[in-house]
């Protein structure tokens, strides 16, 4: 009985540190052996156990707490480099709007402005097309001194002169400052590039403004030169109407000075008057009719004479002549 007992609490410790295992480890899955099969621990293996375990905890708990500083380091850096990027941009910003944006908001000056903005976009791409190629210049600088360091620490290495942990140190120290260096200037060097493409992009966008906004200027010129010929056209029609009115305000004068001065004539006047054009519209149709009973005549004469001139052999005369009495 005392035995069983015993064998209980044994099983009952190795469950429970089992289960401590499991804890301090879930990734690890341990298997409880069968009763048969189970080796019993003691104390002492047990507390190696557990020293072994918080050791190993320790460490991954170091390992994460290391990883995390890494990871918060990198985004500190991030931050950094994105508050840098986005001071920069500010500044040409604001460099822009002082030497391009006032000119381009004057409308009179639309042509002139859109050169200096390209001039200005010019130069600032090749500003920082020099800065890239200085930046090249030293990276490579940086590359050439590094692997001349190297070349010193292989000989050194291959003559057998040892290095002092004070040595150690301080290439240690310099590499770290050169790797920085070199981090900080790729960085730069991403930047530049990525600052070039977007100001090639604006450079482009803006040669399409600036195409743009000469076409409209040509159309507009174009339209101004046919409103000027149309103004100059209907100023002569002005001009020429101006002076048909003066004339129709001179001849309006002067008739209405004829109106004024006019007079009625005297009623038995006008009955003479009316008598005498009647009289004289009766002569001319009785000198029209005499007319043309002359005319019939003459034309009855002419030919009789015809016919006589026929009859005599002689040839008859023209039609044109005949209306003359040849």
């Amino acid at each position: 009985m005392a035995e069983t007992t015993e064998d209980g609490k044994i099983d009952t410790d190795k469950k429970q540190l089992v289960k401590l295992v499991e804890d301090l480890n879930p990734g690890r899955k341990t298997k409880v052996r069968t009763p048969e099969r189970q080796q019993l621990l003691t104390l002492e293996q047990k507390c190696d156990i557990a020293i072994s375990m918080h050791k190993q905890m320790t460490e991954d708990l170091k390992r994460a707490k290391h990883h995390s500083e890494r990871e918060l380091d990198n985004y500190k850096a991030t931050l950094e480099e994105a508050d840098i990027h986005l001071a920069e941009v500010k500044k040409e910003c604001c460099q822009f709007d002082r030497d391009i944006g006032k000119a381009l908001r004057d409308k009179k000056c639309v042509t002139m402005s859109a050169e200096k903005v390209i001039r200005y976009i010019e130069d600032k791409v090749k500003t920082k097309e020099n800065l890239i190629e200085k930046l090249h210049q030293k990276n490579a600088g940086l590359l050439a001194y590094k692997k001349k360091l190297q070349i010193q620490l292989k000989q050194q290495e291959e003559m057998g002169e040892g290095l002092t942990a004070l040595d150690f140190e301080q290439l240690k120290f310099q590499n770290m400052k050169c790797r920085k260096r070199q981090d900080e200037q790729n960085l730069k060097h991403m930047e530049l590039k990525l600052l070039a493409g977007k100001t090639l992009h604006v450079l482009n966008s803006e040669k399409e403004k600036l195409q743009t906004l000469t076409h409209e200027s040509d159309v507009l010129n174009s339209d101004i030169g046919l409103r000027e010929k149309l103004l100059v056209k209907i100023e002569e029609e002005t001009k020429q109407a101006e002076e048909e009115r003066n004339k129709a305000e001179a001849l309006n004068r002067k008739l209405r000075g004829q109106l004024a001065d006019f007079q009625v004539p005297h009623v038995l006047q006008y009955i003479k008057v009316k008598e005498s054009h009647s009289q004289l519209q009766k002569s001319v149709k009785e000198w029209e009719r005499k007319v043309e009973i002359a005319e019939m005549s003459l034309k009855t004469y002419t030919k009789s004479w015809d016919k006589l001139r026929i009859a005599a052999g002689a040839r008859p005369v023209p039609a044109r002549l005949a209306a003359y009495g040849f």
